[in-house]
């Protein structure tokens, strides 16, 4: 490969850790939908658009040459912090750490959900699917790309089966 033929638009870091090490993260955009408060169904048809800040539009030209992508985002609206629960607050599942599960009330609001892409406009994709709330803070937009992201044969506990998606 002749990398003195390739190309390179830079942007700036919006993120910044300091001397003690406490990170500091800045959003790239924001969701918009119709979920105002925390659910555990309803997601898998919900279409949500993501307005990407306008100086990181051209950061999403080719995006529409995948199907699905996966959006990191900040779960700004959740109020507790747990260590270990039952998943759901359901005493049929196990009680185990939260590092163990999906469940929101992590140490660090952080969330990933792989979703369909349905269109790109500008700094606008719409999604299919994603299980966030309207006005959720969007920290990244990775493709899906199942050279990194599909496991075969994944193994899970029984118990995720009885969760409700």
């Amino acid at each position: 490969m002749d990398k003195s033929k390739t190309k390179v638009e830079f942007c700036k870091f919006p993120d910044f850790i300091d001397k003690e090490g406490s990170i500091r993260l800045e959003p790239i955009g924001r969701a918009k939908n119709t979920v105002k408060k925390p659910t555990l169904t309803g997601w898998k048809n919900l279409t949500t658009e993501i307005a990407v800040d306008k100086r990181y539009t051209k950061g999403l030209d080719g995006i529409e040459d995948y199907s699905h992508v996966i959006i990191v985002y900040w779960m700004g609206a959740e109020t507790e912090c747990h260590l270990k629960h039952h998943p759901q607050g359901r005493s049929d599942v196990p009680y185990g750490g939260i590092f163990a599960c999906r469940c929101p009330q992590r140490p660090n609001r952080i969330a990933i959900s792989t979703v369909k892409l349905l269109s790109r406009k500008r700094n606008t994709i719409k999604v299919r699917g994603l299980d966030i709330l309207d006005g959720t803070l969007i920290l990244d937009i990775k493709p899906y790309t199942p050279n990194y992201d599909v496991v075969n044969k994944a193994r899970v506990p029984a118990w995720v089966g009885r969760l409700v998606f």
